[in-house]
Order: C-alpha cells, then sequence, then structure tokens
C-alpha cells in the first residue's frame, strides 16, 4: 500500500492527500494517561447501537484500516464492553481484544497476565498475590470491577468472557482483530479459541473473509492456529528482520510490528512476499495515537494502523 496508489485512488474520488494531513487533530492523551482525562461529552455515554457508524472511506483508497486496541481505550476501560462500544460509536468497526483463560477454563478478555492494574482484586482478594489471572475462577473475575481504575464513571465495568465479548462485537456488526495472550501460560488455548469462535458463528465463510485476524506474539501459536484453521487470517506481532520474513510467510498473512522498529523499506519487504493464502503479507503497526506519528506510518506504506484513539487516527487519515 504505497503513498502513490493512494494518490491515485484519492484523485479518483476528488479527495486530496491533504486529508492525510488533515486538520490539525487534538493529540489523544496516551494509553497510560488516559484515566484522569476527561471522556469527550459526544462519546461519554453512547445509546445502544443497531450497528457501527462506521464512514464509507474507512479501508478503501487504499488508506490504512483502523484497528481501536482494546477498544476505544483512550476514552474507556481497556478491554470492556464499553469500550468496543465506544469504538463502535465512534465509527470504528475494527477492534483489538486480548484472551486469556481462567482457573477453570473460562476464556476472558484481558490484556495484563495479573488483575492488579485494572480491577480492585487486591481489594476483594487481598491474600491472593500476585493475583494471576490463571488463578481465577471465572465466577471470582465477575466479581471484580475493571472500570472505577480508570474512572468512577465507569465503576462497575467487568472483565469479559470471550463469549460475552463476541456477542457484543456481533450485536455491533463488528470486525476483530483477536490476540491470543502469552499462550505458554495456557496450553490448548488456540484449539479452545478457535472452538468457541466456531460454536459462535465467526468461522463461517463471511466472518473468515472479513471480520476476523488472530494474531499474537507466539509465532508456535500463529502458526498452529494456522494449522488448525488455514482458512482464518492470521498474524504475527513483532518485526522480525528481513531475512527472516520468509519464514513468517509460510503461517501468517500479516507481520504487525511496534511503529518504532519499523522503515518504509522494512515494510516493501514485507509487501513483497506471499502469504499463505497467496496474497501480499500486509503490515498492521501499532500503537499510533497522535496525527503526526500516524502521517510518519501512512507515508511508510503500512495496511492498518492500531491505536487506542481511533477517532484521532481516522481524522487524520481519511479527514473526517
Amino acid at each position: 500500500m504505497y503513498v502513490r496508489t493512494v494518490a491515485a485512488a484519492a484523485a479518483v474520488l476528488g479527495i486530496t492527500l491533504s486529508a492525510l494531513a488533515g486538520p490539525a487533530s487534538a493529540t489523544a492523551p496516551s494509553h497510560r494517561a488516559a484515566g484522569p482525562k476527561a471522556v469527550p461529552a459526544a462519546v461519554r455515554a453512547p445509546a445502544p447501537l443497531a450497528g457501527p457508524k462506521a464512514g464509507p472511506l474507512t479501508g478503501l483508497l487504499g488508506l490504512p484500516v483502523v484497528y481501536a486496541h482494546r477498544g476505544a481505550s483512550a476514552y474507556a476501560p481497556e478491554n470492556t464492553l464499553a469500550s468496543i462500544d465506544l469504538a463502535a460509536h465512534l465509527g470504528i468497526d475494527w477492534v483489538e481484544n486480548d484472551v486469556q483463560r481462567t482457573k477453570d477454563g473460562v476464556l476472558v478478555v484481558v490484556h495484563d497476565d495479573t488483575l492488579k492494574r485494572t480491577t480492585d482484586v487486591r481489594k476483594v482478594f487481598p491474600n491472593r498475590s500476585p493475583w494471576r489471572v490463571k488463578d481465577f475462577t471465572a465466577a471470582e473475575i465477575a466479581r471484580l470491577d475493571a472500570g472505577s481504575w480508570f474512572r468512577p464513571e465507569f465503576a462497575g465495568a467487568r472483565i469479559p468472557t470471550l463469549r460475552q465479548y463476541m456477542d457484543r462485537v456481533e450485536r455491533n456488526q463488528g470486525r476483530l482483530l483477536l490476540e491470543v495472550k502469552k499462550p505458554e501460560l495456557y496450553p490448548g488455548i488456540e484449539r479452545q479459541i478457535l472452538d468457541l469462535l466456531d460454536r459462535t458463528g465467526w468461522l463461517d465463510q463471511r466472518h473468515v473473509a472479513s471480520r476476523l485476524v488472530v494474531q499474537s506474539f507466539s509465532a508456535d501459536s500463529v502458526a498452529l492456529v494456522h494449522k488448525l484453521r488455514p482458512d482464518v487470517v492470521t498474524a504475527f506481532l513483532g518485526a522480525p528482520p528481513e531475512e527472516d520474513l520468509e519464514r513468517y510467510a509460510a503461517f501468517s498473512d500479516r507481520i504487525n510490528p511496534w511503529f518504532r522498529e519499523i522503515s518504509a523499506e522494512w515494510v516493501a519487504d514485507v509487501h513483497a512476499l506471499r502469504g499463505p493464502h497467496g496474497r501480499p503479507m500486509e503490515v498492521d503497526t501499532w500503537i499510533v495515537d497522535d496525527p503526526e506519528t500516524t502521517r510518519r506510518v501512512v507515508e511508510m506504506g503500512v495496511d492498518g494502523i492500531i491505536t487506542n484513539a481511533p477517532d484521532v487516527v481516522r481524522r487524520t487519515v481519511y479527514g473526517y
């Protein structure tokens, strides 16, 4: 996805590349600093959704797709249903999440392998240090407040099970970038995730073709997902050196790196390879929250941008 392609496509629809520079957008709060900031009034309490309000240009014109990292996590507690509802309300149909497993085998959506940063677990279970996800049952985790740490108005938000999460994404008519988090802690989690996706209808042709990507920092995990379900689009999280990229192309459709680790030349090297489905490999970069960095990675030719502030990135890329 190169700038000259963007320019040609934009010209066809009468859109100039000034949309890339866009009107100067206020930089979103960083992910770590999100909590103390005020939620924009327009998105503080979205009404129930019949479907996403995505604009017609999202992912078109050869411009990058925008992914809401852990939902709209600059404005709502990460990986909660409130966060993915907020992303849909902002017009973002792709959300990213993190999947782990409880002591009793239930898949839950939470980023850290401990519960202490994003819940009140130390108050509810003071004698259970170090409060690892895998040491708690689903019923115990359901008791935890996963919203107050972010802001008081989100008090009572819960860590959703993956089943609850999938139901909400489906209700929002959304699309999912699902991360298998720390699979080395959860043997067999890949098969379990795929089984749940199958039961919830997410492995039918329509979802697999355009609404689902499974990624991980573990190459072994990505390769296993590809082996179990060769039709599913997969992505490896990281920035392998150019000489190693061909090895990843055997099982991964995308390479998703931190933006600080890449260059336009590296992105071009990825694009030059074909993934397991015979298509050119893609690059979705993270975590980009401000207009300047957004413009820089667009110029590198990335295919997608994973962001805590999807409204800021979309406005910079698409101009609305």
